[in-house]
């Protein structure tokens, strides 16, 4: 067990700047996995799913126990969510058919497959939700188009959306499936974002209308390559957010790994976490304050000021995080790894 606290930095920075410590804390999974998915229901239930049908929860915040899924051992379940205490909703992403969803209504006893991705040349990527009902699912482009599906039945069913309602694909352009957080929906709203990379450029995409039609704008983060640009995108309320990323074959190299607005997802400042390195999500903490967490293979930041500055509190290797408010976080990573997040105000 270990707990680590920006305290320790209070010589080199002002105390009225001095985040909150933020408790990190290694959990035994009983996996081995590459884990990418994580959702967080309160304090003591939580599930986290990867590569080889690795799916685990927690019934007590503490121990983790492993799920079954019939037919899906051999998938890679990049993105979780709870949306009712009974309610799982599953994500498997890969090529063609592999890209499945899959759902709960008995918190985890049993499971249905609802729904396979029909198209041989499409990849899911992650998906998201405003509400226990309403829902959006986002994937690579197929034929120039990405393709994005809604749902308005908590994921029993999915729609796809018709092309010529969001802007094209650029060459190369697509999403990074490394964290379910390439997408975020802002609850109580029909706002959502997802965030691409792969192209010459990195773009934010924006809708209002609960996923119906899109905008998208430019970001500061440079993409070039297939393994360069956006990750992961966060918002603090209608007006807030950060994205982060860099080049996840290259995760220790100088560039900028981090961008902010104030405006809904126009207008992209550079915010940068640190000098050099990749970071693959970055979540809202919750709770009323203003703190920013983001992970990556080089450790765990956090913002307490909306991504405006960012200190450095651990070195765990980490793939995507999530919270339900301060006192309830996790973040999951190679290895079958997972630590608990508490965050607090000294």
């Amino acid at each position: 067990m270990k707990t680590l606290a920006a305290i320790v930095l209070a010589a080199l920075i002002p105390a009225a700047a001095l985040p909150a410590s933020l408790s990190v804390v290694s959990q035994t999974s009983g996996s081995t996995a590459e884990l990418r998915g994580i959702a967080v229901r309160d304090a003591t239930h939580a599930w986290a799913t990867g590569a080889g049908g690795a799916v685990l929860r927690t019934r007590d915040g503490k121990t983790w126990e492993k799920v079954a899924i019939p037919d899906g051992g051999d998938l890679d379940y990049r993105d979780v969510a709870a949306l009712t205490d009974e309610v799982v909703v599953l994500l498997a992403c890969g090529p063609g058919g592999k890209s499945r969803v899959y759902r709960s209504t008995d918190a985890g006893k049993t499971w249905k497959l609802v729904h396979t991705n029909p198209d041989a040349d499409g990849f899911y990527d992650a998906f998201a939700f405003w509400d226990d009902k309403n829902g959006i699912l986002v994937g690579d482009p197929v034929k120039g188009n990405f393709q994005i599906l809604l749902t308005s039945d908590g994921g029993a069913t999915w729609t796809l959306q018709p092309p010529g309602t969001f802007p094209p694909a650029f060459k190369g352009e697509g999403l990074f499936a490394a964290s379910g957080t390439c997408l975020i929906a802002l609850p109580s709203t029909k706002r959502a974002w997802f965030v691409t990379g792969g192209a010459r450029v990195s773009r934010v995409f924006q809708t209002l209308d609960g996923g119906h039609y899109w905008n998208s704008f430019v970001t500061p983060l440079a993409a070039g390559n297939p393994s360069s640009g956006l990750f992961s995108v966060a918002f603090l309320d209608e007006m807030r957010g950060v994205v982060v990323g860099g080049d996840y074959k290259d995760p220790k190299k100088v560039g900028l790994n981090a961008a902010r607005c104030d405006d809904g997802g126009r207008k992209w400042t550079p915010a940068p976490i640190s000098a050099a390195g990749f970071y693959s999500a970055v979540v809202a903490v919750g709770g009323g304050k203003d703190r920013l967490v983001a992970v990556g293979p080089v450790g765990i930041a956090v913002s307490d000021d909306a991504g405006k500055s960012w200190i450095q509190v651990d070195a765990t290797p980490l793939n995507a995080a999530a919270f339900a408010g301060p006192d309830a976080g996790w973040a999951v990573g190679t290895k079958g790894t997972i630590v608990r997040l508490t965050s607090s105000r000294r």
